[in-house]
């Protein structure tokens, strides 16, 4: 064999796997320096923000239900504001409607080959694939139809707030719970409507209408919606620098090489790796971003780097997405035990069918 070779690989992957801790922010910070800067008053919100990746939503789904485990607790229960984009909306939206991680995971690993089927990307699929989405919705449909039934966004237990992008409006689209009394609308659009919009990934899925909307996935502008999280909760939960913290979930990251090619290639060149690039640049930008806001150890980033090919948005091994996010909740978990300890303001609705209160 070739050591010199050997070497010079082993270095290579060290590099990628330093340069990923440093991309990712590994949490070894001790909860007490997640307080805040001195003399700010107001409460701690926690956000947890889940991103885009299709059925790799797997990895998120596992590692959540292993950190109840870990904890004997439900993870909705301790955090301000869920957000989440498109396999994330819906895994927000599950938890807001009371089912537990494990129950999502079963979704994904019973019905994903079914959501989406082999055909849609075989080679007799192929002309199909340049005219029309590779599949329908019908499956996702009666897939989250039989989960959240008729509930609707206002039946939420927990404040959410979940990207889409109106090709009507030309514009993002946010649904959010009415956890502000000047959010009066969105409580009444159905669960399963929410999902299909956040989850209508271009080229994948057709696009979600809901009356004048055309909506498509979230992931066009937020597939990271750790930037959304922030936002609405200095805009909407009157939240202040460094009395916020969140928890950032992935779907595993690919560590891909740039070819050469890339540098002044065209569209051929760019076919595969310029979807990539943009969404990886939106993740890290959104990662960064909000560490220089609210302090590097008030945003943890939980994800992991896969090997090139292994996992795709519709074509995921379950056993090793599982298996890795087992490995990575275990590690992650005790520098993590303080976010489940918090306990959020409690969420009352400012608009709902079934109000009790006077707001």
């Amino acid at each position: 064999m070739d050591r010199k070779g050997d070497v010079q690989d082993k270095t290579a992957n060290d590099r990628h796997h330093a340069a990923w801790n440093n991309e990712v922010g590994v949490a070894t910070e001790c909860a007490s320096a997640m307080a805040g800067p001195l003399g700010a008053s107001g409460p701690i919100l926690q956000v947890l923000a889940l991103d885009g990746g299709g059925l790799r939503g797997i990895f998120t789904a596992a590692t959540l239900a292993a950190w109840e485990e870990d904890f004997d607790t439900s993870v909705a229960d301790h955090f301000d504001l869920i957000v989440g984009t498109s396999t994330g909306g819906i895994i927000a939206l599950a938890l807001g409607l009371r089912m537990s991680p494990a129950d999502v995971l079963s979704i994904y690993v019973d019905h994903g080959e079914l959501i989406f089927p082999w055909s849609g990307r075989s080679s007799p699929g192929l002309l199909r694939r340049l005219l029309r989405p590779r599949y329908d919705a019908a499956e996702l449909r009666s897939v989250l139809q039989d989960r959240f039934e008729d509930r609707l966004l206002g039946d939420s237990r927990v404040r959410l707030a979940i990207p889409s992008y109106d090709l009507a409006a030309d514009h993002v689209h946010l649904f959010r719970t009415p956890h502000h009394r000047d959010l009066r609308r969105d409580w009444r659009v159905p669960a399963v409507d929410v999902a299909l919009a956040t989850a209508a990934a271009p080229m994948f899925l057709p696009a979600h209408r809901m009356e004048a909307h055309r909506l498509i996935d979230g992931g066009v502008w937020a597939n990271n919606p750790t930037l959304v999280g922030v936002a609405e909760c200095f805009d909407r939960l009157e939240g202040e620098r460094g009395r916020i913290r969140v928890l950032n979930v992935g779907t595993t990251s690919e560590i891909r090489k740039r070819r050469a090619t890339l540098d002044n290639g065209g569209l051929f060149a760019w076919r595969s790796d310029g979807l990539d690039v943009m969404l990886r640049g939106q993740c890290l930008a959104a990662t960064n971003h909000a560490q220089l806001i609210l302090g590097r150890p008030n945003v943890v980033r939980v994800d992991v780097p896969t090997p090139e090919g292994l996992h795709k948005l519709d074509s995921v091994t379950a056993p090793d997405l599982i298996g890795r996010a087992l490995a990575e909740s275990r590690t992650r978990s005790p520098a993590l035990a303080s976010f489940f300890q918090h306990s959020p303001s409690p969420y009352i609705p400012f608009h709902g069918k079934d109000l009790t209160h006077v707001q």
